[in-house]
């Protein structure tokens, strides 16, 4: 094992996650920000990888490892081996991509790949076993990400912001995610907050047309004496409870932000949090279901 001080400059990426989620194109991103990557190395090896990696800090300080079932030992030993590496002092980041079964389809559709389970059954229940045998690795994770809505560059755009706002011992990287409830709840969301009791900007003849982020819409909201109180009493919770999260050692925290359609209530609120709290965290903003709203 390294030397304890320099174990604390290495930074460990785990990329991992359903085959077809983007993987590759993670690895590329961080690859370009100066990881030092590694596709599918075996995990019985990880652990002397990593102690040669902390002997020579100067030359591989960030390093990026996809690591998946297409090693077979993986599997069955990865929940020893990781637990192992933490209690020797490695800080390791598991970033665990998913994506809806439709959109893998799709995916696999396109590129005309064999998925690595669907060997005597069709693609979907190849899908859905991996996704069995995948979920306590999921719940391991650093951060879950879902790329059913990202096209390839806007996830490497993800990961840049994820990853390049958050060197190691600065605050938990935060991100607000609007989203409509009319296409579901999203997947990679830690804290789901419903804002469909605010006034809808949607009957308001001057307004429907206009997307969340506009100026008006904030306006609109804020002209409520509810809905000033209880951005108070939200910014008040989150203020409270982020520390606490980031004490528990949260590299990154995901708040999705509810409205019916996902254009204006949701949007707006999300847009309002990062002004509140982008001074104290590494903020971003998604706003999911904006472009699907009529």
């Amino acid at each position: 094992m390294g030397n304890l001080s320099d174990l604390k400059h290495l930074r460990i990426v785990i990329i991992t996650g359903l085959s077809g989620s983007g993987k590759s194109t993670a690895s590329r991103a961080l690859e370009d920000m100066d990881f030092f990557c590694v596709d599918n190395l075996p995990i019985a090896l990880l652990p002397k990888f990593l102690d040669l990696s902390s002997a020579s800090m100067g030359e591989y300080s960030k390093i990026a490892l996809v690591m998946d079932l297409r090693e077979k030992e993986f599997l069955r030993t990865y929940r020893e081996v990781f637990s192992r590496l933490g209690a020797e002092g490695y800080q390791l980041e598991i970033l665990f991509l998913e994506a809806s079964d439709e959109v893998l389809v799709r995916r696999y559709s396109q590129t005309r790949r064999a998925h690595p389970l669907a060997e005597g059954g069709g693609l979907v229940e190849g899908i859905q076993k991996e996704r069995e045998v995948l979920a306590p690795l999921r719940s391991m994770a650093t951060l879950v990400m879902d790329t059913s809505t990202f096209n390839v560059h806007q996830l490497q755009m993800a990961i840049r912001e994820l990853f390049g706002q958050r060197p190691r011992g600065r605050r938990m990287a935060l991100t607000f995610l609007s989203f409509g409830y009319s296409y579901g709840i999203p997947q990679e969301a830690d804290l789901v907050i419903d804002v469909r009791f605010l006034p809808n900007p949607f009957f308001v003849e001057d307004l429907k047309d206009l997307p969340g982020s506009d100026s008006r819409i904030h306006d609109f909201l804020m002209s409520f004496e509810d809905s000033r109180e209880w951005i108070e009493r939200f910014t008040a919770f989150l203020a409270y409870l982020l520390p606490r999260y980031e004490r528990e050692g949260k590299a990154y925290l995901t708040v999705a932000i509810g409205c019916t359609g996902g254009r204006h209530r949701s949007v707006a609120v999300a847009e309002k949090m990062k002004g509140v709290f982008q001074d104290d965290f590494p903020v971003r903003v998604r706003h999911r279901d904006l472009k699907n709203s009529p």
